[in-house]
């Protein structure tokens, strides 16, 4: 093991990166991108300059945050949602993460037209055309479902540069749906109430974060034991019922125990759910490796152009459309997020952008493009076939 992915030092620097990022969001004009934005830059520099290893290195450390720290942030950020948010929220953003999926089939065949991919050699480019539409959908399990099924995993340098690709626009995605609301909300005030100048955590440090809930061992203990036991849970119910999303069990989970009493009067919910939302971001942030792509040549740009103009029609044509029937452009973007960055990335940019009402709705609407990814996407290299 080199001293690079050493899980205790990689460990390190991601800790550090969040108490960074959490800080600078309360300082000077870092208060106008805030912790979620920081921590993904910093996660993204560290890892191009070679001092966090990055898509290409990764280390089974970087698994396990996707695999557990994620959904136990998703836990921890739902504990505070009232069954009122599905009613108020659920249809609208049910429709626009429809539309959503059109607009990136769209987007990927009118890619796979512009430029060809059968010219540079590959095999079966119609199966990169459900990859993409599987991933942008859904998310990477389903781009991973659809390689296996083409076999396109066995080229292991061409599945490389796609990954590549898929983490870089993703990651741009994922800042977009960040600062879009906040712009367009100040150029074309709409829907409920703006989304306000400093995303994501009020808490700008462990100091102010004590100051607004009193934090008890015992209730930290009782929610992590919670959170723990309710994604347990969830892997048991997907092992029997494996056509069933592990965060689907998870979010049902959740949402009973948040209408508790008991539940709610533990403290300390909101502060470890900031904590690990900021800890999966700033891997999110490592995973965009640019040498990696730039290392497989004119295939690799070829793929960046592809993926650039998919997840780009994609988000034009959602937030025209969005706007058309109007809605407001939190909604829009956090319906977005669900299609391009999947179930987790939707519940945390609720949070980042104050919209605590859409982060139950963002997270189901991101399951059910788990669901549909693998299909639609075969669906349309069968269709490009």
């Amino acid at each position: 093991m080199t001293f690079i992915t050493d899980p205790l030092y990689v460990s390190t620097v991601l800790l550090f990166i969040v108490a960074m990022s959490a800080w600078l969001s309360g300082t000077g004009w870092f208060r106008h991108i805030g912790a979620a934005l920081t921590v993904i830059i910093a996660g993204a520099i560290l890892a191009n300059v070679g001092l966090i290893p990055s898509s290409s290195n990764a280390p089974p450390l970087y698994d396990a945050i996707f695999s557990f720290v994620a959904p136990i942030a998703i836990f921890f950020l739902l504990l505070d949602v009232k069954l009122i948010d599905v009613r108020k929220a659920g249809a609208p953003m049910l429709i626009l993460f429809l539309t959503g999926s059109a607009c990136t089939i769209i987007g990927v065949v009118v890619g796979f037209w512009l430029l060809g991919p059968g010219g540079y050699g590959i095999e079966k480019p119609f199966a990169l055309a459900g990859m993409f539409t599987g991933t942008y959908i859904g998310g990477s399990v389903n781009l991973t479902a659809i390689a296996l099924h083409y076999g396109v995993t066995r080229e292991g340098t061409l599945f490389a540069a796609i990954n590549a690709a898929d983490n870089i626009i993703t990651t741009a995605w994922i800042i977009a749906t960040l600062v879009l609301p906040r712009l367009l909300q100040r150029w074309w005030p709409r829907g409920t109430a703006p989304v306000p100048t400093v995303p994501v955590a009020e808490v700008t440090s462990a100091h102010r974060g004590l100051m607004k809930e009193h934090v008890d061992v015992v209730d930290i203990a009782l929610l992590l034991a919670l959170a723990t036991a309710s994604l347990l849970a969830s892997h048991v119910v997907s092992h029997y019922l494996p056509a069933l999303p592990s965060v689907i069990t998870l979010t049902t989970v959740a949402l009973v125990l948040a209408q508790l009493r008991a539940v709610q009067q533990l403290q300390g919910a909101r502060m470890l759910g900031q904590l690990t939302v900021l800890l999966f971001l700033a891997v999110i942030g490592a995973h965009c490796d640019i040498a990696a792509l730039v290392a497989n040549g004119e295939v690799a740009l070829m793929l960046l152009a592809w993926v650039t103009i998919a997840v780009g029609l994609h988000g034009s044509l959602i937030f025209i459309l969005g706007a058309l029937f109007k809605r407001d452009w939190a909604m829009i973007s956090i319906a977005s997020n669900a299609n391009v960055g999947g179930a987790a990335t939707a519940g945390v940019l609720a949070t980042s952008i104050d919209r605590d009402d859409l982060r139950l709705p963002g997270v189901l609407v991101g399951a059910v493009g788990n669901a549909i990814g693998t299909y639609l996407g075969i669906l349309v290299a069968e269709f490009l076939k």
